[in-house]
């Protein structure tokens, strides 16, 4: 297993939360199309085939994001490229939708979200630029890299 566990924990919190999105909006698909909702004068299958397309995208998306924090954890190294900037926009999202959630569902909700945000955020930054290219942790207190004790110049390896 890897070193820093948050980014396993951030991928099943994701993959849990893709799963509960989808199943949401099946659900809300469902009500709508037994209960003949219409909203503004548009098709009540209209309105309950674009939930489930919505939840199956929306679901998707996160699971993507989840693949992209399983990479990361089996990798030990951080995203780069597409897979930080995927990461970056679901913090996003979740961010947006801990705000937007607080007023409309509650305070759980909220937290949850925020949960999520912070593991993101957390495995993005847990990653270090420097150690990804050295290979080595360098803490706080490490004295930098130098030639061997001794006066010799480093031999080439």
């Amino acid at each position: 297993m890897a070193r820093r566990p948050v980014a396993w924990v951030a991928a099943i919190v994701l993959f849990a939360e893709a799963i509960g999105i989808a199943l949401l909006n099946w659900f809300l698909g469902l009500v709508v199309d037994r209960q003949d909702m219409s909203l503004a004068g548009l098709d009540p299958r209209a309105m309950s085939v674009s939930a489930w397309i919505a939840g199956a995208l929306f679901g998707l998306y996160l699971a993507l994001c989840a693949i992209v924090l399983v990479r990361v954890a089996v990798r030990d190294r951080g995203p780069a490229g597409f897979g930080r900037i995927l990461l970056i926009s679901a913090a996003v999202v979740h961010g947006l939708l801990g705000a937007f959630s607080v007023g409309l569902v509650g305070w759980l909700a909220f937290v949850f979200m925020m949960v999520v945000l912070g593991l993101i955020v957390l495995t993005l930054v847990a990653y270090d630029r420097k150690e990804q290219a050295d290979g080595t942790e360098a803490g706080a207190g490490d004295a930098p890299a130098g030639p061997a004790e001794g006066g010799g110049a480093p031999q080439p390896a």
